[in-house]
């Protein structure tokens, strides 16, 4: 590993501090590209305007008119938190806004797959719904949209990911590859945007939309939808700017759908989750919300990005994972705290019940990852796994685990469970900085013409569905891209931190400032690092490090969850900084999070 400290601009750093930000905070921000204090001004004011994204007015009146007009509408859900989320903030805000017939249907991971498809549409249709929505998904459901279509209904498509690629022929043997690459290898023209032919489509990514937050989570898209929405009710005279329902109450809902994503934290994402923080810690928040955080153990006046992310998140996606995410979306809707927090105990076990099974299979997939190097290999510069026993519904988080620790690239295949598709594997992807996940399916799609039936994701994460007998031309595949578009300084993990802690800053206090501010994906949380003296260490609960340190002449605590090797006497640590409670008593300490031997 090796350990690098960011660049902290001394400029940026200076007109900061000029205007009243803390010298540490400061600090922290110029190194994570803030140049100006209107950068940090999360003020709902400073969203980026809803006139800037593309198809946002017709949605408004594809809306308004079926309001008017008393039409049924149907959303279709994804099963994970950012489509939960986006599913109840649809259902909640439509209803806000005047709806009377409004309700959702979330396809199940296993049976159904990933998006609208055909069968999906069918059940809209028989549901007598007469405008079907989608949120979080849909921009690459061509033949969902075309057949809900056929079926009467009109469709607005709300979406975040990328479109996709339209059908490329495989190249001619005879337009040969670069020198030395075999026939099949060869890499054809890059296909064109291929979008569904909704009635409209809401998505920053898609061709001509000049939305400046292209990581904005499909949450965030249905929050702009339904702004817009508001604007044309107003100008239609349904309400003024006194009686219009006020959509801030379904920030927090909007907060935990983007950071449970992972999307970056751009200035207006940042905004975003700070409005949610906010209502939350004030306990302005849905029931099911409130129930959650405490299923979880967390103090939601204290809340943070950390428990959006690794607590209440991992609770509702467990849902779409091991059961049916109705019981996530349920959780998020009701406004009756006994059945909050019925629901949010239920998730509760769910999640425990997934961490067994990720447990056993990160086990199982590791033994058969490091098997891939074994006598001093160095690890290929991609990973593919698979055994017939894994769950399909855990695969991305096992894959994540082993792109963690092996870093590259890594994809984990299971079995598909749905009828009639047992000869298929489904399989989740994680992937490291400077490999495109998604744009490397796609090319090996290219390459091998009818391996990949479907596929789709992001830059850092994707899935994929393969035919049992083509595992072994994907993983081969796959690694061939790899080794084209990495290098050695690629495949060596770079830690960034914030450099060396000054001592003054070693204080509960500022431990509490840091935890209050908005990190996350692409705004990374600070983490510090610089040589330490190790006095003692030991393991605890077998699988973490204590360690009592010395840092900057002084004793410290710290911890290394998840590490059983000992260090030298002395080391340079990276770490974030934690307080720990003791006999009532708290006391900083370091959290680690790698080491540079």
């Amino acid at each position: 590993m090796n350990i690098i400290p960011r660049d902290i601009p001394p400029r940026s750093v200076w007109v900061l501090e000029q205007a009243g930000i803390h010298p540490l905070l400061a600090r922290l921000y110029a190194a994570r590209g803030v140049t100006g204090t209107e950068e940090l001004d999360d003020a709902l004011a400073k969203l980026l305007p809803p006139s800037t994204m593309l198809g946002l007015p017709q949605a408004a009146t594809l809306l308004a008119d079926a309001m008017a007009q008393n039409k049924r509408l149907c959303i279709v859900a994804d099963y994970d938190c950012d489509g939960a989320t986006a599913c109840a903030v649809a259902m909640r805000g439509l209803k806000l806004l005047g709806a009377q017939h409004v309700a959702y249907i979330v396809p199940d991971r296993i049976v159904d797959g990933y998006g609208l498809t055909a069968p999906i549409a069918q059940r809209v249709k028989d549901s007598g719904a007469d405008v079907l929505i989608t949120v979080d998904n849909g921009i690459a459901s061509i033949d969902g949209v075309a057949h809900a279509r056929s079926l009467g209904l009109q469709v607005l498509v709300t979406d975040h990911h990328l479109p996709a690629a339209a059908p490329t022929p495989a190249l001619p043997k005879s337009e040969s590859a670069p020198s030395g690459g075999p026939e099949d290898t060869q890499v054809p023209s890059v296909g064109a945007i291929q979008l569904p032919n909704a009635d409209v489509i809401v998505n920053p990514n898609q061709p001509g939309c000049g939305f400046a937050s292209k990581s904005i989570a499909g949450v965030g898209v249905m929050f702009y939808v339904l702004m817009a929405l508001r604007s044309e009710l107003r100008a239609r005279g349904i309400f003024d700017s006194a009686t219009q329902p006020k959509l801030d109450v379904l920030l927090p809902l909007v907060a935990l759908g983007t950071v449970a994503d992972v999307v970056k934290l751009d200035a207006n994402n940042r905004r975003l989750v700070a409005q949610g923080l906010k209502r939350v810690r004030a306990l302005a928040m849905p029931a099911g919300l409130a129930s959650l955080f405490v299923a979880s153990a967390r103090s939601a006046p204290v809340a943070t990005t950390f428990d959006f992310g690794f607590a209440l998140g991992p609770r509702i996606n467990a849902a779409g994972r091991l059961s049916d995410m109705t019981l996530g979306i349920e959780c998020l809707l009701t406004d009756d705290p006994a059945r909050a927090d019925e629901l949010a105990k239920t998730l509760d076990g769910i999640n425990r019940e997934r961490r067994v099974i990720e447990g056993d299979m990160r086990e199982q997939a590791m033994l058969i990852a490091e098997s891939l190097f074994e006598g001093g290999d160095e690890a290929p510069p991609a990973i593919c796994v698979f055994d017939p026993d894994f769950h399909e519904g855990v695969v991305g988080i096992v894959a994540s685990r082993i792109k963690d620790k092996l870093h590259r690239p890594a994809f984990v295949f299971a079995a598909s469970a749905a009828p009639g598709k047992e000869h298929e594997l489904k399989g989740s992807g994680r992937s490291i900085p400077g490999f495109h996940l998604r744009d490397a399916l796609d090319l090996v799609a290219k390459r091998h013409p009818g391996v990949l039936l479907r596929f789709g994701g992001h830059a850092m994460a994707a899935g994929c569905t393969i035919h049992e007998d083509g595992l072994d031309i994907f993983e081969q595949g796959l690694i061939q891209v790899a080794q084209e578009w990495l290098d050695a300084a690629t495949l060596t993990r770079r830690l960034e931190t914030d450099g060396p802690l000054a001592p003054e800053y070693r204080r509960v206090d500022l431990v509490d400032t840091l935890h209050k501010e908005v990190w996350g994906q692409g705004f990374a949380a600070p983490t510090f690092s610089e040589e330490v003296e190790v006095l003692s260490q030991r393991l605890v609960g077998e699988k973490h490090l204590a360690l009592k340190l010395k840092h900057q002449g002084q004793p410290v605590d710290g911890i290394w969850f998840g590490h059983t090797d000992p260090l030298p006497a002395k080391v340079t640590l990276a770490f974030r900084l934690d307080a720990d409670e003791w006999n009532g008593v708290r006391r900083v300490r370091f959290l680690v999070e790698g080491a540079q031997i």
